[in-house]
C-alpha cells in the first residue's frame, strides 16, 4: 500500500463530499436544514451522465447536473420557507422522491458503455514537489482543482464579506436581520439553491470524473448523508469540511487497498483471508457519521459546537423569538 496513492485517491473521491458539504454549509448557515443532499446528488449524477451519453459533451453534463440539483432544492425551499413545513420531513420526503425519479431516468444507462469524461490535469512545477505534488497536483480531474478554489472562496465569502455577514445574521437571528433591512426570505431561497447547485455538481463529479458510469443508487452510495454529517463535524466551516471530506475519501481508498496484500505489518492479513471482515471495515466510517448526527442533534451540543441558532426553524415575519 502506497500512502501517496491512497491520499491522492482520497483527494479525488473526497472532492465529491467537498462540493456537497460546502453546499450544505451555505444552506444551513442561512437557517435551512436540507436532508435531501443524497437525492440531489443522485439527480445530478443521472442528469450529467445521461447528457454526456446523448451529446458527448461533459461540460454540458456538468451544467445540467447543477441545474437538476438546484431545481430540486427549489422544491425544498418552497416547502420550508414559503409554507413553513418541517425541514426534516421535507428533506427526507424529497430524498425519496428524487431517488425514485433518478431510478426511472437512469433506466438503461448502466449499459451505456464508455463516454467522454472531464479532463485530468497535472500542474507544472507543483506536481514535482515531493509528497505534496503527487497527492494534490498530479493527474487530478479538473473538478478537483475547482474544489481547491471553492474552499477559500467559500470561507472568505462567509467570514470576510458583507453578504457573508448577512448570511450569518439570517442563520443566527432572522428577526433582527429583517429589522435591519436584510431580506430573510430571499437569502434563504438563494442559499438553498446554492446548496442544490453544489450537490448537483457533486453528483456530476462522480459519474463524469471519479467513478464514470451509472450504477443506480450505488452511484452515490450514501455519500449525501456523509456530507450532512461532515457539516456538523466541521462546525459549519468550509475549511474543516474540506479536511473531513479528503480524510473520508482516503479512508475509502484504504479500505480497498488493505484487502490486497497477504501480509499486513509482517502478520497474516485478516482482511485478505476473511473477506467478510471487509464489510465491517467499510461500515465503520458510516457508523461514525451516524454518531456525529445523533450527538449533533442534541440542543446543548449544537450550541457548544456553534450551530446556527435559527437552524431548522421556519421564519415568519412579525413573530417574536423567530
Amino acid at each position: 500500500m502506497d500512502p501517496v496513492v491512497i491520499l491522492a485517491a482520497g483527494v479525488a473521491t473526497g472532492t465529491v463530499l467537498l462540493f456537497a458539504a460546502i453546499g450544505e454549509v451555505f444552506a444551513e448557515r442561512s437557517g435551512v436544514l436540507n436532508l435531501g443532499v443524497e437525492g440531489m446528488m443522485l439527480m445530478g449524477a443521472v442528469a450529467g451522465f445521461s447528457t454526456v451519453v446523448a451529446t458527448g459533451n461533459p461540460w454540458l453534463g456538468v451544467v445540467l447536473a447543477m441545474l437538476a440539483g438546484a431545481g430540486l432544492s427549489l422544491l425544498h425551499a418552497v416547502m420550508t420557507i414559503h409554507f413553513q413545513a418541517d425541514q426534516v420531513v421535507s428533506g427526507l420526503s424529497l430524498t425519496l422522491l428524487r431517488t425514485g425519479l433518478a431510478r426511472v431516468l437512469g433506466e438503461g444507462l448502466s449499459k451505456a458503455g464508455s463516454t467522454s469524461l472531464l479532463p485530468k490535469l497535472s500542474i507544472p512545477v507543483l506536481s514535482d514537489v515531493p509528497i505534496v505534488g503527487p497527492i494534490f497536483f498530479d493527474d487530478q480531474s479538473v473538478l478537483v482543482y475547482v474544489g481547491y478554489l471553492l474552499v477559500p472562496a467559500a470561507w472568505y465569502w462567509i467570514h470576510r464579506t458583507r453578504p457573508g455577514l448577512h448570511l450569518r445574521a439570517v442563520g443566527e437571528n432572522p428577526s433582527a436581520a429583517d429589522s435591519l433591512g436584510v431580506d430573510v426570505y430571499r437569502l434563504r431561497y438563494g442559499y438553498v439553491l446554492v446548496g442544490g447547485l453544489l450537490a448537483g455538481l457533486a453528483g456530476a463529479t462522480i459519474t463524469l470524473a471519479i467513478q464514470p458510469g451509472w450504477f443506480g443508487d450505488l452511484t452515490v452510495g450514501g455519500r449525501g448523508w456523509v456530507a450532512v454529517g461532515l457539516v456538523i463535524f466541521a462546525q459549519w466551516s468550509p475549511v474543516r469540511a474540506a479536511i473531513g471530506a479528503y480524510l473520508f475519501g482516503a479512508i475509502g481508498r484504504f479500505i480497498l487497498d488493505v484487502q490486497g496484500p497477504n501480509e499486513l505489518f509482517g502478520l497474516s492479513n485478516p482482511f485478505h483471508d476473511i473477506h467478510s471482515l471487509t464489510f465491517f471495515l467499510g461500515m465503520l466510517p458510516y457508523v461514525l457519521v451516524i454518531l456525529v448526527l445523533v450527538i449533533g442533534s442534541r440542543e446543548a451540543v449544537r450550541k457548544r459546537i456553534g450551530a446556527p441558532a435559527a437552524l431548522g426553524i421556519a421564519y415568519v415575519r412579525g413573530e417574536r423569538g423567530r
